[in-house]
């Protein structure tokens, strides 16, 4: 699992995950079978670079108040 900063450019939001799913990918284990990273902000950038799982809370309940 990863969450990165968050980063309003597509290609600047795509980086850490490409770094996390080719470092991953290098272990070379049939185990790692998913990959969850990416939240309802830079969802489709997560994807993009490989995203099994991601978490679109959100997305779909709005943003969380804090009191």
């Amino acid at each position: 699992m990863a969450v990165p900063m968050p980063k309003e450019d597509f290609d600047l939001q795509r980086q850490p995950y490409k770094t996390l799913y080719e470092t991953v990918a290098k272990l070379n284990n049939p185990e790692l079978d998913s990959c969850s990273f990416g939240m309802s902000d830079d969802l489709n950038a997560a994807i993009a670079e490989g995203a099994t799982i991601v978490r679109i809370g959100t997305a779909l309940f709005g943003a969380r108040e804090f009191v």
